[in-house]
């Protein structure tokens, strides 16, 4: 049977995609298959016109029958490497996304920039990079599929890969966000210092609002530059042991006795300035409130900050041995 138009423009265009080292065979292949199946149609009492359309139709798209004659992929990232592609890129973005506009902004305060383009710019920056993260990586995996190369993380899947059973408190995630808060307190401990948490101060002469607007810290400037030095220091050794707990799996003892020294290396000094009132700005009541009632202020915000302090801490303490109990049975 002589192929018809339509036929002819079917075979066609699902030649288009095909190498030309197969075109002629996987054509000839395809036009004796849709002839076979018009003829056996139109044996059946099917008109030639709509026989020939209905098994065109049946067969699909050419460029979707022309790619399983070659074993071409139809999607950016299969199945074969989703998993390794997704478990990459939540990787990613829980570590470069904090750490990007922390230092971002962190360079914007030094630079002396206003509060509003140092949020915008933040923003700006947050929404680049997760697109640069969903772009290379699905880009890089998209080559790796096609190229047939092996991008397996770790190697292929064994029953030696099942993850160990940890304590609650020791996994990935609860790594990432202690590694994430510390970041972003080291980030407020610099943005009080240099830029302040507000743009507002008052006249000490008449008790009125001036039009003068000056930073606003509630630490104390005396902390700067060893103060907070050492508590940045503590804070770094804090990261560390959240890191070896994760690749500890549980909580020992030893890991705890750090972790109690840590609480109290910071809990205990933080206590000590804050009585005598070199922890927070001396200022800070004076500037926010009348004189007549910053005293009492001050008084009542102090106890209340000591006692967080001090619950924090027995909190952390108590916790983490609790979790060391349970491992050990």
């Amino acid at each position: 049977m002589t192929g018809s138009t339509c036929t002819d423009r079917y075979v066609a265009a699902a030649m288009r995609t095909v190498p030309e080292s197969q075109r002629a065979d996987l054509a000839a292949e395809l036009r004796a298959s849709i002839d076979d199946q018009i003829d056996a149609r139109i044996e059946d009492g099917t008109p030639q016109d709509e026989a020939e359309r209905d098994v065109l139709t049946g067969l699909g798209d050419p460029d979707k029958l022309a790619a399983g004659y070659t074993d071409r992929s139809l999607y950016l990232i299969g199945p074969r490497y989703y998993l390794e592609w997704w478990r990459l890129l939540k990787l990613l973005l829980w570590i470069v996304l904090p750490c990007a506009v922390l230092g971002v902004a962190l360079g914007q305060v030094l630079a002396g920039v206003g509060i509003g383009e140092i949020i915008g710019t933040a923003f700006a920056v947050l929404t680049g990079v997760t697109v640069h993260l969903f772009f290379w990586t699905a880009l890089v995996f998209a080559i790796v599929e096609r190229s047939g190369a092996d991008a397996s993380l770790g190697g292929p899947w064994t029953v030696d890969s099942l993850p160990e059973l940890r304590e609650r408190g020791t996994g990935f995630g609860d790594m990432v966000a202690s590694l994430v808060f510390l970041l972003l307190a080291a980030g407020a401990i610099v943005w009080d210092h240099f830029v302040g948490l507000a743009w507002f101060a008052r006249d000490a002469a008449t008790a009125t609002d001036s039009a003068t607007w000056q930073p606003l810290s509630v630490l104390d400037d005396g902390l700067w530059p060893w103060g907070i030095a050492v508590l940045f220091a503590l804070m770094i050794a804090e990261g560390v042991l959240s890191v070896v707990v994760h690749l500890r799996g549980r909580w020992t003892v030893p890991l705890a006795i750090v972790n109690t020294v840590l609480a109290l290396a910071v809990a205990i000094p933080a206590i000590v300035l804050l009585t005598r009132g070199e922890l927070i700005d001396p200022d800070l009541w004076a500037r926010l409130i009348p004189a007549d009632s910053a005293q009492a202020v001050d008084g009542i915000v102090t106890t209340v900050i000591g006692f967080a302090i001090a619950g924090i801490a027995l909190w952390d303490i108590a916790d983490v041995a609790i979790k060391t109990v349970r491992a050990r049975r």
